[in-house]
Order: C-alpha cells, then sequence, then structure tokens
C-alpha cells in the first residue's frame, strides 16, 4: 500500500501528501491552539484560538508547498523533470528527475525555495499591517506565519547537503573545482556535520534543559539530515559511475524474440522454461510489437494460457520505451526512474537488439563504484 496519496496538481506537477504529514501537521495546530495562541491571546474564546491554530497550520504547509513549488518551476524551466511534490513530517520535498546541466543552474534552483519563503514572509507581513487596526485574529496568523517563513528561509539555507543552503554551497564549488562529485562530497561532510549537531544539541536540551520532546525533536532532525545527506552522495556516486556508459554495453539479450501468432502457453513451454528467459519481446516482421514481462504472465490465468496469443498479453507498443544503443545508460535510467518502468528495448533502426533492465543498470554501477570508479565511499 502506498505511504502517499495525491492531493491535485499545481502548474500539472502532483502534489502528495505523504501519512507522516498528519503527525507534523496535527502538531502545529496543538501547539498553536493549545499554547500560543492561548498565551498571547488570552482574551479570545477557546474555540477561536483552535480556529486560527486550524487556519494558520494549513496556510504554513501551503507556505511549504509554494518553497517547494519554487524549486520545480526553477527546474523545469531549466527541462529538469519534476515527479512530484510530497508533503510529509520535515515539511516538503521536490521530486526532481536528475540533477542540474551545470552549477549555476544548480544555484538557481537551488535558491528559489528561500527566496520563495521569504516572499511569502513579505505577503504576510503586509496583510499584518493593513490588517492590525481592524482584525486581531488575522493580524496575529498572519505575524506567525510571517515568521516562520522567515525561520523556514534561514534554516533552508544552513549550508549542508541535503537543504537548499547545501546545494549553494555544492553549486559554489562545482563552480570553483569543476567537479561535480567532489563538492557533492564537500557538501556532504557539511550536511552530515550539521546533522552531527542537530543530534547533539537534542542530547544536550534533554541532559540539560530536561526537555524531552524538543530534545528529540533536534536529535531526530539531526539524524534525517545525516541520512539523506549520506544517501544523496551515494546516488551521486551512482549516476558518476554510468558517465559514458552506452545502453548498448549494458543491454541483456535474454529476452527472447518470438512471432506474435503463438500462444502465451507456448511461449512459457518453448522458451520460458527451456532457456529460462523471464520476458519476451514480440516482434512482427522483425518490428518491435510488444514485450511481456514475468508480471504479465502472473496476471493472466493459466487456463487463458492456451488461447492467449501472446501479442494480446503483452505491454503494447505504445507503453514500451526504446532506446538506441548509443545512448547515454545514465540518461535512460534517469528516464526509466522518470517513469518508474524497470525496462526499456533497445533498437536499432526498427531492429529489435536487446533490452536494458535497471535493476542491471544499478548493479554494473554500483559494481564499478566498489572497484573505485566513482570517487571514495
Amino acid at each position: 500500500m502506498s505511504s502517499s496519496f495525491r492531493l491535485g496538481r499545481l502548474f500539472g506537477i502532483p502534489i502528495h501528501i505523504h501519512y507522516t504529514w498528519f503527525i507534523i501537521f496535527a502538531l502545529v495546530t496543538i501547539t498553536l491552539g493549545a499554547s500560543y495562541f492561548p498565551n498571547f491571546y488570552p482574551r479570545w474564546p477557546s474555540w477561536l484560538h483552535w480556529l486560527i491554530a486550524v487556519a494558520t497550520s494549513l496556510l504554513f504547509f501551503t507556505s511549504v508547498v509554494a518553497h517547494e513549488l519554487s524549486h520545480s518551476l526553477v527546474s523545469r524551466y531549466y527541462g529538469v523533470p519534476v515527479r512530484s511534490i510530497t508533503l510529509f513530517i520535515f515539511g516538503g520535498v521536490a521530486h526532481i528527475g536528475r540533477e542540474a546541466a551545470g552549477p549555476m543552474r544548480e544555484l538557481a534552483m537551488a535558491i528559489a525555495g528561500p527566496l520563495s519563503s521569504l516572499a511569502v514572509a513579505v505577503v504576510f507581513g503586509l496583510v499584518n499591517w493593513v490588517v492590525s487596526p481592524y482584525n486581531e485574529p488575522v493580524a496575529a496568523l498572519a505575524w506567525w506565519l510571517m515568521r516562520i517563513n522567515v525561520l523556514l528561509a534561514i534554516f533552508n539555507l544552513i549550508p549542508g547537503f541535503p537543504l537548499d543552503g547545501g546545494r549553494v554551497f555544492r553549486a559554489l564549488w562545482w563552480r570553483l573545482s569543476g567537479d561535480f562529485l567532489k563538492a557533492t562530497r564537500a557538501a556532504v561532510v557539511v550536511g552530515r556535520g550539521i546533522g552531527y549537531l542537530f543530534m547533539a544539541g537534542g542530547l544536550g536540551i534533554v541532559l540539560f534543559m530536561g526537555d524531552w520532546l524538543g530534545g528529540l525533536w533536534f536529535a531526530f532532525i539531526g539524524w534525517f539530515l545525516e541520512n539523506v545527506a549520506s544517501a544523496s552522495y551515494q546516488q551521486a556516486r551512482l549516476k558518476e559511475a554510468l558517465r559514458g556508459v552506452s545502453a548498448g554495453e549494458l543491454m541483456s539479450q535474454e529476452c527472447v524474440i518470438v512471432p506474435p501468432g503463438i500462444t502465451v502457453e507456448e511461449l512459457v513451454r518453448d522458451y520460458v522454461l527451456p532457456r529460462g528467459s523471464r520476458c519476451a519481446v514480440v516482434a512482427r516482421g522483425g518490428r518491435l510489437a510488444g514485450m511481456l514481462t514475468m508480471a504479465n504472465l502472473r496476471g493472466l490465468p493459466r487456463g487463458q494460457w492456451p488461447f492467449t496469443p501472446v501479442e494480446a498479453a503483452a505491454i503494447p507498443l505504445a507503453h514500451l520505451q526504446v532506446a538506441q544503443p548509443g545512448d547515454d545508460a545514465l540518461e535512460v535510467l534517469e528516464r526509466m526512474e522518470e517513469e518508474d518502468i524497470g525496462q526499456v528495448v533497445v533498437l536499432r533502426g526498427e531492429e529489435v537488439l536487446g533490452v536494458l533492465f535497471r535493476e542491471h543498470v544499478l548493479r554494473y554501477a554500483r559494481t564499478r563504484m566498489d572497484l573505485g570508479y566513482a570517487g571514495g565511499s
């Protein structure tokens, strides 16, 4: 079962909510409704405290979407695909298909988020200034949102990967050194260090201030930053290991090529079982017509195998991704990740040469990493 669900689309970008978002939404709302607004505005009735708390929380997460949307729109401007935006316990994340093509583009994509948070803070500051004489609850809401967006911008500008400030740091180091992987390593080292500082700070808050909730929250943020920084560097090394490698070098010929007229039972009896093939390419007159995987076979009841042509059970050509043998393997892998597919068919003209599997590409990249072809561990 998926851990998130789609809320809708903005500018064509799917917006998802992870189940952990409800935890932070509840915490923010309870903090505002039970503590912040009652302490600063004790004359309000209790129902108004909670009403403004819920409205403030919703607008806060709308601000987070605006922050991530700014990253996404700048990324798309530079031709970098954006799969989705997901709200989760630490705010939000834009799922970007690949890295920027150059350091200055990386810088623009990274700085867009904090700048948008500052712009949102200015808007709420103006709202507070305009409505203060007339509507105290709306002014209080706007005041809190102004400050939290300023803090959001400042926090994201901390120069440690994977925060926006870490990406700015990486872009500048990349610009100076000309080496993307070294720049990523430097940003990750800083990011992991900041993560450890957060964890140490959380422990200090627990030991010396007795604030278990605040201390654990700090430590949790630090743990998250350290883990994501490490994973991001491994991802960068993996992609570096594929640079200069073509799809033709990594394609497999384990998929048998079969004519469209045979049945699924004949395919399994004559090709899959004797040869150990886990997939089949259906070709009509030498031209690609479709593809069958083990998932297709499992999804078709055994009783229908003797009567079902392979072409009817195959993934149709319109839904297949194809590549040329000279295509860059990294670009093909990124396309597979963007489309969330496991394989592409490699063609020369209309001739089927083989199939490139995502798991094979990843295994090859990890082997090169283990052999030291993509920087240190």
